[in-house]
């Protein structure tokens, strides 16, 4: 069926863009209208397609478990850098970010539009304000380690932890 829908879209398109180019000044409107219903419902199609794929029981559990693992990954890892205090010089504290958070704020945002289908928009809306005040503070930290401002990393660093952590917190507590 994807492969219908593909097909349609091109082929609505292709027949759209070459009945307005038979003609500078006029339209055949008897070809374009149903070379543009083609395209339409190949994106219909589509959709729906990338619709069912998304909210099966498979994808949703699988981003379930991406979901609450790598958020506790971030909060398990930020606090490791919090605890570590000057032993990871501001020098190394970006490539330290680096190397133990990007994976995990990228699959955290790769499995983030189930947390629409597995709960709700509201919950949604509510993990990712806190996840994306985070990941700003987190960037926060990676600039003020680049540019040599300690005092600014570490601080938004502690605060970057409470980001996610609250983001976690809330996670759980709609996963029970």
């Amino acid at each position: 069926m994807k492969n219908v829908g593909f097909l349609l879209l091109i082929a609505g398109f292709l027949a759209g863009a070459y009945s307005t180019a038979l003609d500078i000044e006029l339209t055949n409107w008897s070809m374009f209208v149903p070379a543009a219903l083609a395209a339409i419902i190949g994106v219909i199609i589509l959709k729906r397609q990338a619709s069912g794929a998304e909210t099966s029981e498979q994808v949703l559990t699988a981003n379930r478990t991406e979901l609450t693992e790598s958020l506790s990954n971030i909060v398990g890892n930020l606090d490791e850098l919090i605890n570590a205090g000057d032993s990871v010089t501001i020098d190394k504290l970006r490539d330290e970010v680096d190397a133990r958070l990007r994976d995990d704020l990228r699959r955290f945002a790769d499995a983030r539009g189930s947390l629409v289908h597995l709960f709700s928009l509201q919950t949604y809306a509510d993990i990712m304000s806190e996840f994306a005040a985070g990941e700003r503070y987190v960037n926060r930290v990676w600039s003020a380690s680049a540019d040599g401002y300690n005092l600014e990393a570490r601080t938004y660093l502690k605060k970057a932890a409470k980001q996610f952590r609250e983001a976690s917190q809330q996670l759980q507590a709609v996963s029970e």
